[in-house]
């Protein structure tokens, strides 16, 4: 069987919201999640003084970074996704000026990983847009964030130039219709026209995205610039024409902002949407030709699960992706999140005819309640789904995908973006602290770290 490329990127993903802590610290400003006790719940308007916000602290990566790097180098990582947090950049986000101190801070979280063979792989905007651009301007159905946006990639190219060669522009863009404010800082249930909004926000970033891509191509020549969405699977729940055809426009709904993004047009079955939903653009004269001429150069997706699709049911979503009704064939996780390594293989594939670009599995992941004995955690449970879903990602590759590389979601444990709980741990490094935020932030590799570092050391070949 085809084996995966030589220079395959192995490593972990994890996000500054979710990791760094030191909310205000050297700075920086309060972004749209630090306002969040978790997406699945509504943000608050301000920071509630006396309030628990899991995010403010985190794990303290901001401080400990060093240490926790080099743990990720003990399993052979050679590369590193994280994100820069735009409010440490440009704390209200519409400043003229960036904040030395948080550029600082991701030169030396940069040459940290250089130094340890890490390639980094850095997120623009990862659920953190300035909270002021929402409270000033609206959020992303504003056209000025567009401008906002650019003068903070244009600081962040010239500062680390040297050091990022992978970039992606927005984190999940297409969680804009389910997770709109973490995604686009806007509150469309709060308008007169929710989906003109949703859809003149992700307009806004497309024209902001493909204006950072020439950017980014202008000013670091070598570099690689990519999208990223969430694509877990969605499948008909029965072979019903109307479970079929549903399935296959609900996954319409996210595949659009690929379809924009990936092949640089607006496709044609946009046109019926916007004529439903009563949906006309602000597309300003040059919008159309820029989304054009610099599309993604590589598309970067989150799989977790699959989901099934009834005909008629309200389309709601997370982090994990669209939620829908359960597959009697599949397990889950405690979190109810269907475990599915043949879906995995097939979005592979799915993707890949779609687009004929490299794909960059930027998220996999499960979430479980890991349970500390004697200094390690016997996570056999990981290491079992690990296995199952690399291995169908090499039978990708094999049915032709080209495939750059795979970052395991959490690679330590973090804050869960969804529900802001430590309990719900990805981890191959347990990290010693509770829901409650209480604990010692002490590091412990679990039993699936020297696993994982097998993997790595084998290119995916060793999998026992």
């Amino acid at each position: 069987m085809k084996k995966l490329r030589k220079d395959f990127l192995w490593g972990g993903a994890i996000a500054a919201n979710q990791a760094e802590g030191a909310y205000l610290e050297d700075g920086k400003g309060v972004n749209v999640t630090d306002v969040s006790r978790g997406l699945m719940y509504e943000a608050d308007d301000h920071v509630i003084e006396g309030r628990y916000y899991p995010s403010h602290e985190a794990i303290d990566f901001y401080h400990t970074y060093k240490d926790d790097l080099k743990l990720m180098s003990g399993m052979g990582f050679n590369c590193f996704r994280t994100s820069i947090s735009w409010a440490r950049i440009f704390p209200n986000g519409d400043e003229s000026e960036p904040n030395e101190a948080g550029l600082k801070f991701y030169d030396d979280l940069f040459n940290e990983m250089l130094e340890l063979g890490m390639e980094p792989v850095v997120t623009i905007s990862h659920y953190e847009t300035p909270l002021h651009l929402y409270d000033e301007y609206g959020g992303w159905e504003n056209r000025k964030l567009i401008d906002f946006f650019v003068r903070y990639c244009e600081v962040i190219f010239a500062r680390y130039k040297d050091q990022v060669k992978y970039w992606m522009t927005f984190n999940e863009i297409n969680n804009v219709h389910t997770i709109p404010f973490a995604a686009a800082a806007i509150k469309p249930d709060k308008t007169d026209h929710p989906m003109q909004c949703k859809f003149q926000a992700a307009h806004n970033m497309f024209v902001a995205s493909s204006k950072v891509n020439k950017l980014c191509h202008e000013m670091i020549p070598e570099a690689h610039i990519g999208c990223m969405l969430s694509l877990s699977g969605v499948y008909p729940n029965t072979c019903k024409p109307e479970d079929v055809l549903g399935a296959y426009q609900l996954r319409r709904r996210s595949l659009f902002f690929s379809d924009v993004m990936m092949r640089g047009y607006y496709p044609s079955y946009v046109e019926r949407w916007f004529e439903e939903y009563d949906v006309h653009l602000d597309i300003q004269p040059g919008d159309l030709e820029i989304i054009k001429e610099y599309p993604s150069d590589y598309l970067g997706f989150s799989y977790y699960r699959t989901t099934t699709y009834k005909d008629g049911m309200p389309i709601l979503g997370h982090t994990g992706g669209i939620v829908g009704e359960k597959n009697p064939y599949l397990k889950e996780t405690p979190w109810g999140w269907q475990i599915d390594p043949v879906g995995f293989r097939y979005v592979l594939n799915e993707l890949y005819d779609r687009y004929q670009k490299p794909l960059f599995v930027v998220e996999n992941g499960m979430g479980n309640v890991d349970v500390l004995e004697n200094e390690t955690v016997n996570d056999d449970y990981r290491i079992d789904y690990l296995r199952e879903h690399i291995q169908a990602m090499k039978e990708a590759v094999a049915d032709g995908v080209n495939l750059i590389g795979y970052t395991y979601w959490g690679p330590i444990d973090i804050v869960s973006a969804g529900t802001g709980e430590m309990k719900k741990r990805y981890g191959f490094i347990y990290v010693d602290k509770d829901n409650d935020g209480h604990g010692t932030l002490k590091r412990y590799k679990k039993k699936s770290y020297d696993w994982y570092k097998k993997v790595i050391e084998s290119n995916g070949e060793e999998l026992d």
